[in-house]
Parts: C-alpha cells; sequence; structure tokens
C-alpha cells in the first residue's frame, strides 16, 4: 500500500497493489493491520456505495457533525471522478483550504477524508461508481454543506464551463462564510 500526504493535515491518498494476471486484478482496499502500522486507527461502520449516470454529476460538499462525525476512505469502483476535500476546522491554518485527487477505476487510488473536512466530487466519466467507507452511520440530522461553487474556497471542479448536475439540497447549500463550522483544529502539524 502506497501512502502519500497531501498539503491538509489527515487527507491522505492510498493506492493499494494490484496483483494481476490474465484473469483481471484483485487488491486489498483496507486492512485494518498494515493501516495502524502506518498510525491509520479507524474504524469503519458502513460502505456507501454511489452511482451517477451523467458526466459533471456534482454531489457536494457534505459533512456531518459530532457526535456523528465521519471519517470517509473514497474510491472509484468504474469510471472517473475528481473527489475533494475541505478543511472546515475552526482554528486551522489551512481552514477553506482544498484538495483534489482524480479517483478511477484504472488508477485504483483511494482519498482518505478526517471528519473535521467537507467532501465532495464531480464525475468525469457516464455510470461513475463510488464506493466509500464511514466510521459512524448516516445521521441526517447531523448532516451540513457547503456551496461546490463558493469563491472563499474557489474549487476548480474542471467542469469546462458547463453547469453540473446538482442535487437541490446541494444547489440550496450555505456558503462557507455562513458556516458555523462544528470543527475545531487540535493543534500540531498544518
Amino acid at each position: 500500500m502506497q501512502i502519500e500526504d497531501t498539503p491538509l493535515s489527515g487527507v491522505k491518498i492510498l493506492t493499494p497493489r494490484r496483483f494481476g494476471d490474465h484473469r483481471g486484478f484483485f487488491c486489498e482496499s483496507w486492512n485494518r493491520q498494515t493501516m495502524a502500522a502506518h498510525g491509520l486507527t479507524y474504524e469503519f461502520v458502513q460502505d456507501n456505495h454511489s452511482f451517477s449516470t451523467q458526466v459533471g454529476t456534482l454531489r457536494g460538499l457534505h459533512f456531518q457533525a459530532p457526535p456523528h462525525a465521519q471519517d470517509k476512505l473514497v474510491r472509484c469502483g468504474r469510471g472517473r471522478l475528481f473527489d475533494v476535500a475541505v478543511d472546515i476546522r475552526r482554528g486551522s491554518p489551512t481552514y477553506g483550504q482544498w484538495v483534489g485527487v482524480e479517483l478511477s477505476f484504472e488508477n485504483g487510488k483511494q482519498l482518505l477524508v478526517p471528519a473535521g473536512f467537507l467532501h465532495g466530487f464531480v464525475t468525469r466519466e457516464p455510470e461513475t461508481e463510488i464506493i466509500y467507507k464511514c466510521t459512524d452511520v448516516y445521521a441526517p440530522d447531523t448532516e451540513g454543506a457547503v456551496r461546490f461553487d463558493d469563491a472563499d474556497i474557489g474549487i476548480d471542479w474542471g467542469l469546462g464551463g458547463r453547469d453540473p448536475v446538482l442535487s437541490e439540497k446541494d444547489a440550496a447549500a450555505q456558503g462557507l462564510a455562513a458556516l458555523d463550522s462544528p470543527f475545531t483544529w487540535q493543534g500540531g502539524a498544518p
């Protein structure tokens, strides 16, 4: 397993090793023992699977507040997507900053998004599947969202001037300036 740090503390790119032959490949997308050896001690309790039919389907930017905050491990099961994490930990030196990575069936990369970060993605191919593990169950009374196109964040979604395919909820999300973040930076490395 290759584990890469990103400019946002705690957000990591994990690339499992694939073992392939004429039939296809096998890989371990998560192994608790291997991850613990790298200081990653997450206890996942729910797996989610999302399917988007159209290119440019944008889901996010979402979070769940404590006591149901979620760490997520995100991968692409089919197709290709651009996955984004945004720091919303009050007091963090990287508050409002984002990192994005292309996840695809071909590259096998995964994005580890800890609690305290917004999460969102946009599809780059039709019929794209995203699969992700969460450390807490879905709790709709604790969910929140920030607008995908908030100028204070400035994410380049790579839409090339096209309008994204959005849910009504995502289209009506608040801006970052209006967010009273339930997360606080605990110090240490940014």
